[in-house]
């Protein structure tokens, strides 16, 4: 097996785990109980478990009650295969160097980014960000200070963080927080706040703003086309913001999109 279909599977099967962290989130039910049919509550079998192959394979549909099965589960799966395969590629280098400093450094990672997924999708269901999701990024980026880089490489580097690395999250986070204070809560919602605290010390002060710069550029184009072709929203209606920022530090991590020098 080669390491690029080893991590694109490794991330399906993550992905298949994080639909189930978003759909029983702020539930009764345990993250460890059962898979079922959200419909018929039937007890799925092994087959029907495997990411990706097994929604294509039962044609999107419960096998039992032949109830349609949410397009989330198999996007959630290959989005996340795509990615895990893109930091195995980004931190390839690391990969041939050194086998534990590419471990810690891509599991740390793929930490990160996973709780991004999971924010994205929760945030477009439900309009919300869990506070649990996002002082648990906001920690992990903060811890993550001392131990990666926020450089082209961002392997793993124990080390003392800079005046201004301690300051990259309060900064990116500044203007979130000062639109929703001046509107009230209306322009802009305080998790996206507290999200964009965490994204300022993962990603450091000149990525974080590029990414929070590629974050409304692509809101403003994707926002305007939902105005004018879909007759389900207008220029008042509520968008999540999260969705956006979380794609613009992707794009930002994984091709080092840089529009600062500083």
């Amino acid at each position: 097996m080669t390491p690029v279909f080893f991590f694109f599977v490794f991330g399906l099967i993550i992905g298949s785990f994080l639909n189930v962290v978003i759909y029983r989130m702020n539930t009764a039910r345990s993250l460890s109980g059962r898979s079922a049919c959200m419909s018929c509550q039937n007890k799925l079998c092994w087959y029907e478990l495997i990411p990706l192959f097994s929604f294509f394979g039962l044609q999107g549909r419960c096998r039992n009650c032949k109830a349609k099965i949410s397009i989330q589960y198999p996007l959630v799966e290959f989005v996340t295969g795509l990615i895990f395969l893109s930091l195995f590629l980004k931190f390839r280098n690391i990969f041939f160097f050194s086998l534990p400093i590419f471990s810690i450094t891509y599991l740390y990672y793929a930490l990160m980014f996973s709780l991004l997924i999971v924010i994205t999708i929760y945030d477009l269901r439900h309009k919300i960000i869990p506070d649990v999701l996002s002082f648990t990024f906001d920690v992990l980026a903060f811890i993550g200070l001392f131990f990666f880089t926020n450089s082209i490489f961002y392997g793993f580097s124990p080390h003392i963080p800079s005046f201004f690395e301690f300051l990259s999250g309060l900064l990116v986070a500044l203007p979130f927080a000062l639109l929703w204070l001046v509107s009230r809560g209306v322009w802009m919602g305080f998790g996206d706040a507290k999200l964009a605290l965490g994204l300022g010390w993962f990603l450091g002060l000149s990525m974080g703003f590029s990414a929070l710069v590629l974050a409304f550029w692509i809101g403003a184009v994707v926002g305007l086309g939902l105005v004018i072709f879909s007759k389900k929203y207008g220029f008042k209606s509520e968008i999540p913001f999260a969705p956006y920022l979380i794609l613009g530090t992707l794009l930002v991590f994984i091709f080092n999109f840089n529009l600062f020098n500083f």
